[in-house]
């Protein structure tokens, strides 16, 4: 099963990061001051004033293996998962595969990751006699392996994202990690009415969107 990216929704616009930038009294948006976001946004970002950004966020649903989700970790805002949830997942035994492995190696990851589920199985099980249900369940993990496909729920402000989306062009990066964080942008570019144009522009000169 592929990793999939679910935008969930997002929070706020270059008008909202340029409007948390103003210091004046007054932040009404007059025409006036609309003109100037783009030129104000480009300015905050290329001096390195990005306290601004953090007032606008993007929501994900992410369907991925747990090597990619330890990695989510590092960069998000929150990611929310009850313990309940996270149980049902791990028992639909569900693998990512990469698909840029010879067949053989596939097959051998195939056949090693439903060994490892059938052991978290009967682990849950026969530890349930002594340990109780939830010191079974909790512990019964270890037997899951990196590649067993999990959901997160994750938010970034839009400073996170940057940094997090950086990763789509590293050679240090997780191919996994660089495949996620470009589905990322591309569904927040293609948000309708393009909220974060202004935003989006600025990074481009900057070099983050390349």
């Amino acid at each position: 099963m592929n990793n999939t990216v679910e935008l969930l929704g997002y929070y706020g616009s270059d008008e909202v990061i340029a409007c948390s930038a103003w210091t004046s009294t007054s932040r009404e948006l007059d025409e006036k001051k609309k003109q100037r976001i783009p030129k104000l946004i480009n300015m905050l970002w290329s001096n390195g004033h990005e306290s601004p950004f953090e007032k606008g966020s993007v929501h994900f649903l992410v369907n991925c293996d747990i090597a990619s989700h330890i990695h989510l970790l590092k960069h998000r805002l929150s990611s929310l998962n009850a313990e309940s949830a996270r149980y049902k997942e791990l028992k639909e035994d569900k693998m990512f595969i990469p698909e840029d492995w010879p067949a053989f190696w596939q097959e051998m990851l195939v056949s090693y990751t439903q060994k490892g589920n059938e052991l978290y199985h009967q682990c849950v099980r026969e530890l349930s006699e002594t340990l109780g249900r939830k010191r079974a369940k909790e512990s019964a993990r270890f037997f899951k392996t990196y590649n067993s496909q999990i959901q997160a729920d994750v938010t970034f402000n839009m400073r996170s994202f940057a940094n997090f989306i950086k990763l789509r062009k590293s050679e240090h990066a997780q191919k996994e990690i660089r495949e996620i964080a470009a589905d990322m942008l591309e569904l927040v570019e293609n948000i309708e009415g393009n909220p974060f144009k202004a935003t989006f522009d600025a990074w481009r000169a900057e070099g983050t969107i390349v």
